[in-house]
């Protein structure tokens, strides 16, 4: 060889310092299961029971508007037949039925309000013992947490005092425990010493609670146009991580205060608003790769009737009508931000659940046979890019197919015995690897 050992040497030892740097800084997305939405709710009204009861409200609530799923799918405007529709009325039943809320966020912000300090202590002191007496029960969701007031100059003593008091409460009552992916959320964060701060704090209240070190996380909101472009025409949010120290786990999408920064009126404030969808790609492309979970907003469109009591059939109709209309905007909702690969959203009502469920289950159902065949055939043929009818697969397609898969099994969508028809193993599947998985079977 023309180049010398020893400068080859000298080279790629400093190469291979910048690539390692690089995949610190993105080491892939994580394989374990992101929740599909989010739940908020005041925390003067949180309950231990709230999932229980909730769950049962969604349920009498699909049951009186879509009483069969043939009512259901026209309420959503499914495609592939009755047999299909029924097949997402049922796994939306029985979601339902056993596991309604996936993740809980107990409000001190917007969903709470300003109150009196007097309050809002004791507020953070039955929020705790409602949480402890849920962790007792076992009737807690399985990924919970609380949103905190803002660390604005205005809300930062307010937010930290809930913080200490919530948490001091909840130790105490549970002899030291936090639940199972327990989170704290900050919201409308505009500069990095924010995050910075509250995970300073986490380390001393980690510190005097006796908690083990690290164990509090935190996720935070982009509300904001700041959040998006800085100052100095940079985007800040990966900043916003850094400053976290490790802490943070999620980034999560206000569609209302960011419309509204963007001075979109109220009438137009929605979802799939190209402002958002702006903010949404600009987020992903700052935190693609880097493990962080996105989070998509709210649906503020309640699927709640207008009439109550005694209905004539007049009344029931147009009840009716109006949960449909917004089930189905919802639905839509929801479809555009799967669409652009945001798999969690919020939810603010239990008259919300049905649309969520059935947005998620028929994104991914209405593909699986098309990636079955796919994704097995891609696998066989080891990396060859494969034409299967009208389709072109090559290497990054196979990738997009394997991360389908780990998504919709994660959802609830498909089950562990459909991931099979692959002829994947499941251990494949959550490693997360194209690569790797032809890399293995080649050494094979």
């Amino acid at each position: 060889m023309t180049i010398p050992q020893h400068k080859k040497e000298q080279l790629f030892q400093s190469l291979s310092q910048a690539n390692n740097t690089f995949n610190e800084i993105y080491p892939g997305d994580r394989s374990e299961r992101q929740p599909v939405h989010t739940l908020y709710g005041g925390a003067n009204l949180f309950k231990s029971d709230a999932p229980i009861a909730l769950g049962r409200r969604a349920l009498e609530i699909l049951e009186t508007y879509a009483p069969n799923h043939e009512v259901f799918g026209k309420a959503f405007g499914l495609t592939g037949g009755s047999d299909f529709s029924k097949r997402i009325y049922d796994k939306v039943v029985a979601k339902l039925k056993t596991e309604a809320i996936e993740d809980f966020r107990i409000d001190f912000e917007d969903g709470y309000g300003n109150r009196s300090n007097e309050e809002e202590d004791e507020t953070a002191v039955t929020a705790a013992k409602e949480v402890a007496k849920g962790m007792r029960d076992k009737t807690l969701s399985p990924f919970i947490g609380i949103r905190i007031k803002p660390f604005t100059e205005e809300m930062k003593e307010r937010g930290l005092r809930t913080l200490d008091i919530f948490l001091s409460t909840l130790v105490k009552e549970t002899g030291g425990a936090l639940p199972d992916n327990f989170v704290v959320m900050l919201p409308k964060v505009t500069i990095p010493e924010q995050p910075e701060t509250l995970a300073h704090f986490f380390t001393i209240l980690e510190e005097e609670l006796g908690l083990a070190k690290g164990v509090l996380k935190m996720e935070m909101m982009v509300e904001t146009t700041q959040a998006i472009m800085a100052i100095d025409g940079t985007n800040p949010l990966y900043k916003f991580i850094k400053a976290a120290q490790g802490r943070c786990i999620a980034m999560h999408f206000g569609t209302y205060d960011y419309t509204a920064s963007c001075s979109i009126t109220a009438k137009y404030q929605e979802m799939d608003h190209p402002v958002c969808d702006f903010a949404h790609h600009m987020t992903k492309v700052a935190l693609a790769h880097t493990g962080i979970w996105l989070s998509d907003g709210a649906t503020n469109t309640m699927p709640i009737g207008p009439h109550r009591g005694d209905l004539t059939p007049e009344q029931e109709e147009e009840n009716r009508q109006v949960v449909h209309r917004a089930w189905k905007k919802g639905y839509d909702h929801i479809r555009h931000s799967l669409w652009n690969g945001y798999y969690q959203g919020w939810d603010l009502n239990p008259a919300q659940f049905p649309m969520r469920y059935a947005a998620v289950y028929a994104f991914f159902l209405e593909s699986y046979d098309d990636a079955v065949e796919r994704l097995k055939t891609f696998v066989e043929k080891a990396a060859r890019a494969t034409l299967i009818g009208d389709v072109f697969d090559d290497a990054a397609t196979g990738q997009g197919l394997l991360n389908y898969f780990l998504r919709a099994l994660n959802s609830g969508a498909i089950t562990e015995e459909e991931v099979l028809a692959t002829g994947l193993t499941l251990e494949e599947i959550r490693g997360r690897s194209f690569k790797k998985i032809l890399e293995n079977r080649k050494a094979k």
